[in-house]
């Protein structure tokens, strides 16, 4: 299993949200990058945010940001050997 150039636009996305605050949301605006805003368009499609130029995460959202910024956190970390 291998993660496609969508999935990664994905994550990359769902890494912008601040997680300590359920009112801060984002939004892709229409001079960003096309793989932003295509990958926030599939997020809304799959239920992950509310609008399709970002908004808010929804509770499913909430808990793929959660996993995604806690990988990118533990892929970042400096070996401990």
């Amino acid at each position: 299993m291998s993660l496609t150039p969508e999935n990664i636009a994905e994550i990359d996305l769902l890494l912008l949200f601040n997680l300590s605050s359920s009112q801060a949301g984002i939004k892709i605006h229409h001079t960003a990058q096309d793989e932003a805003v295509t990958a926030a368009n599939r997020l809304f499609e799959k239920g992950f945010i509310t609008q399709t130029d970002g908004g808010y995460l929804t509770n499913l959202g909430l808990g793929a940001a959660e996993h995604a910024q806690a990988l990118f956190t533990l892929l970042s970390a400096s070996s401990h050997d």
